[in-house]
């Protein structure tokens, strides 16, 4: 399997609907891959809070920042 199969099931690995033959295959690649570890732990993680609803409140530091990091990525985009 390579990053950019990994990539395209995404969704079907979270939602835990792929074939157990390409779920061992994922697994074996996320032990290889540190990257895509990373990619399925974060997104997993990020739809779950969503899903419980948590807000977190940041610091106005933070917010401002990251506000301001957003706008300009949305600027050079455009």
């Amino acid at each position: 399997m390579t990053c950019t199969e990994f990539i395209a099931l995404l969704d079907d690995i979270i939602d835990d609907s792929i074939a157990a033959e390409t779920k061992a295959e994922v697994e074996k690649h996320m032990h290889k891959c540190g990257h895509c570890e990373v990619v399925f732990n974060t997104t997993r993680k990020t739809i779950e809070i969503y899903r419980s609803h948590q807000i977190y409140d940041l610091p106005n530091d933070l917010r401002d920042r990251l506000h301001a990091a957003i706008m300009a990525r949305c600027k050079k985009g455009c």
